[in-house]
């Protein structure tokens, strides 16, 4: 496969792990460098990706075969711009189920799309059951454990392997109270903070803040272009 475009689905079976602010970081991150990027935002019934990020998000559904067809038929699409998801909880097995249905990681592969999941786990039985169960789904593409600071010392990359082409992980660091306050303001974009809405001493925090949140999806990306390109190059002998 010659990976021509990721499409990152930031998943857990669990409720306010901070799917969406991982989904927003990452996002942001495409804007940040200049790529195309769309976000769909999965949290029926309540949208949360397309609130903060107006314009660049959508809300998107798989209650219909419409709908799960739109959102798909995207997703595969043969372009070079980045897609993120924001996979609500109560989403999470019907987006699953269905992928595993349409044989989505094979199609994704057929047509040079890189399936990412970033996966955010909690100790309880459920995440850790869930995680799992998505291993053999996508061998072909990345299982990647988020460990986010603001949850605790109680996630466990035992747990939580990296699997598939990349043995990547993300860490996501902790938000000082005040600057959380501001960024969970709706609309808020990373990409076009600061200015007079954010003093001086915040706005050194979040510099700071996203250069390290950034350096972690840089890592990622390059670990998932490096084993395609090792899987090509095995290819050819």
């Amino acid at each position: 496969m010659s990976i021509r475009n990721i499409v990152y689905i930031v998943a857990s079976p669990r409720p306010r792990v901070g799917k969406t602010l991982v989904a927003r970081l990452l996002t942001d991150f495409q804007r940040h460098n200049g790529r195309a990027v769309e976000a769909f935002d999965l949290n029926e019934p309540n949208p949360a990706l397309s609130d903060y990020l107006p314009g660049v998000a959508a809300p998107a559904s798989i209650a219909d075969v419409k709908g799960q067809m739109a959102l798909f038929d995207r997703l595969v699409t043969e372009d070079d711009t980045a897609r993120v998801i924001d996979l609500g909880h109560t989403m999470f097995e019907a987006f699953f189920r269905l992928a595993a249905e349409i044989d989505f990681v094979g199609e994704t592969h057929r047509r040079g799309v890189a399936p990412v999941i970033l996966y955010i786990g909690t100790p309880d039985g459920t995440s850790v059951e869930a995680y799992a169960a998505l291993r053999p789904l996508f061998r072909n593409g990345a299982l990647v454990p988020v460990t986010n600071e603001i949850l605790g010392n109680a996630q466990s990359r035992v747990k939580f392997p990296p699997s598939g082409m990349t043995a990547a992980s993300v860490h996501i660091p902790v938000l000082s109270p005040a600057l959380r306050r501001l960024v969970d303001q709706r609309p808020f974009s990373f990409v076009d903070a600061g200015g007079d809405r954010m003093p001086p001493d915040e706005q050194a925090e979040l510099r700071q803040y996203l250069r390290r949140v950034n350096l972690e999806f840089r890592e990622l990306e390059l670990g998932v272009l490096l084993a395609d390109l090792q899987s090509a190059l095995q290819a050819q002998f």
